[in-house]
């Protein structure tokens, strides 16, 4: 069932922001997404929050000043998505920036699982011979690799947002928003936001050591562009502090100021930077980093980010552009077989979903299992087969249904059926035993007959009213434009009655609307929708410019749409 719904609000604030200048329309939307004061659309980055606010971020920035003024070798361990990337990448720009002798490893996600695990830190000593090590995106969980580490001497700074367990990692220093104690306001930072912190900090530090001046210091904000990119593929909340991180990103994209490797993306996906959106970021270039972690070696796309060889950026990106077909083949394969495996899944039935097939694939299982929630919204964890009789399950989860929270919940009324697992709300990953699918799929259903109403299950189309017909305008989508949207700030849908002049289906499977309110005609589309509409609809919507043969028109893009 989906069901349309207008976003509540309160006009006293909507009213605040409209005297401080705020465009009237956006000052509903804002209204209805928390915000009381224009100070909350702030872009500027003497808008940030402070890094002293995170716990032991000084002590991370006085250790890492002393390591650099020793000479001692650094070793970043990065995640394999593109958040880790991009974090690696920042890490290894900003410490080299700031003097550090540093290099990094990223673990094969297929041979090394996630994390700073004991093997890995044996890769890395045999490979990288470390002093430190460095974990960017992970290290929150990684309580036996980190005493591995100290074991042979090294200490390890752990750089993580993921939430932690019941015990701390006995690492020489954390600095995790997410960890106990820690005052930081933004809990929503993405891995590579909290490195660029911790640099903020370390040059801070290095400041107040007499090493640079303001003149003499080096500029970290050439490293945002990266940090939008992370934060947005990360799908992280995207809460005031982070909208700075990103909007300061795609000012540098759109002016040309970006890394060769990030200019390379935006071209194989056939983007302009120029005109770069988060949504690009999220849907074009972020994929593209993603697939060399899924399918091949993320080794492959931090390299990507981190040269400065123009040709051998654009050569790696044409590279990760293929990776990225080959991993939308599968994924369309893995869908179909999924769908037959859920031929008689009755949603009055079920409160969750958990499906495996020995065909698939680990690094895409956390797709599919996107696409299926998406399709019967409902939190779906999808397996594929590991290693010695253990299976990898990659979840994503509904508002209300905290699925990390939940796993914990199912390991302890089922303590012999997950092996280990991680994550957020929103998305998870775990590891199983093979025999033991069967008994997860019920616990995990247990869980979600406990947790859920009959309410949640229902997918919500929210939105924000009735636009008045001035605002059907090029100019007032530039206005919405100039804001950055996104994960938990979501871009204006509106929603109307309109009376259906013609409808016809582009391709096979989109359909193209001539709408008419009030003597006005509006071109639309629904993308991956064929019925038929009857002559009146009630359609909910977002505004979208479209260009054609130089000319530029409003569209209408259709969310959802019913009997008026």
């Amino acid at each position: 069932m989906i069901r349309i719904a207008t976003r509540p609000y309160s006009i006293q604030q909507a009213e605040q922001l409209i005297a401080e200048g705020v465009h009237p329309v956006l000052a509903r939307v804002y209204a209805a997404r928390g915000l009381a004061s224009a100070s909350e659309l702030a872009s500027e980055l003497n808008a940030l929050i402070a890094p002293s606010g995170l716990l032991h971020i000084d002590a991370a920035a006085s250790y890492l000043a002393d390591a650099i003024a020793a000479r001692k070798k650094l070793v970043i361990v990065a995640d394999y998505d593109c958040d880790g990337a991009t974090a690696c990448a920042v890490g290894l720009r900003g410490l080299r920036l700031l003097g550090a002798q540093v290099d990094y490893i990223v673990p094969n996600r297929f041979e090394y699982g996630y994390g700073l695990t004991p093997e890995i830190v044996e890769l890395t000593v045999r490979e990288k011979a470390p002093d430190v090590i460095v974990t960017v995106d992970n290290g929150i969980a990684s309580i036996d690799g980190v005493a591995e580490a100290k074991r042979r001497g090294i200490d390890v700074v752990v750089t993580d947002h993921h939430l932690p367990g019941d015990t701390l990692p006995e690492a020489r220093v954390i600095v995790n928003p997410n960890q106990p104690q820690c005052g930081f306001p933004s809990k929503n930072l993405a891995g590579v936001g909290v490195m660029f912190y911790v640099l903020l900090a370390l040059r801070a530090e290095m400041r107040k050591r007499g090493i640079f001046d303001a003149q003499t210091q080096p500029r970290l904000d050439t490293l945002l562009d990266l940090v939008a990119l992370g934060t947005v593929a990360d799908v992280v909340k995207l809460d005031a502090n982070n909208r700075i991180l990103v909007a300061q990103g795609l000012k540098r994209m759109r002016s040309g100021k970006m890394h060769p490797g990030i200019a390379a993306l935006f071209r194989a996906a056939g983007r302009e930077a120029r005109r770069a959106t988060p949504f690009d970021l999220g849907f074009a270039v972020g994929p593209r980093l993603n697939a060399a972690g899924r399918l091949a070696d993320m080794a492959l796309g931090i390299e990507c980010l981190t040269t400065d060889d123009e040709g051998r950026a654009w050569a790696i990106a044409q590279e990760l552009d293929s990776i990225n077909r080959e991993r939308r083949d599968i994924e369309a394969g893995m869908q179909d077989t999924a769908l037959n495996l859920l031929d008689d899944f009755n949603p009055a039935d079920r409160r969750t979903i958990a499906v495996f097939d020995a065909s698939w694939h680990q690094g895409v299982i956390g797709i599919v299992a996107s696409r299926l929630k998406d399709r019967f919204y409902r939190p779906t964890i999808t397996f594929a087969p590991g290693d010695d009789g253990f299976l990898k399950g990659s979840g994503r989860s509904i508002p209300g249904f905290h699925l990390r929270d939940a796993l914990d919940l199912v390991s302890k009324h089922a303590p012999s059926v997950i092996t280990k697992f991680g994550g957020h709300a929103m998305a998870a990953g775990l590891t199983i035993h093979a025999e033991a699918f069967d008994a997860f799929a019920q616990a995990f259903e247990a869980v979600g007959r406990d947790w859920l109403t009959q309410n949640q299950l229902e997918r919500v189309i929210e939105t924000d009213g009735v636009l008045e017909d001035a605002y059907y305008s090029v100019q007032f989508i530039g206005v919405m434009d100039q804001q950055v949207w996104g994960q938990g700030f979501a871009p204006p849908v509106f929603c109307d009655t309109f009376r259906v002049l013609n409808q016809r289906i582009l391709k096979e499977k989109h359909l193209k609307l001539l709408l008419e309110k009030n003597g006005q005609k509006y071109d639309a589309i629904w993308f991956g929708h064929t019925d038929a509409l009857p002559d009146y609809a009630t359609v909910a919507f977002r505004l979208d410019a479209n260009e054609y043969n130089g000319k530029t028109t409003v569209q209408l893009m259709v969310e959802h749409a019913e009997p008026a």
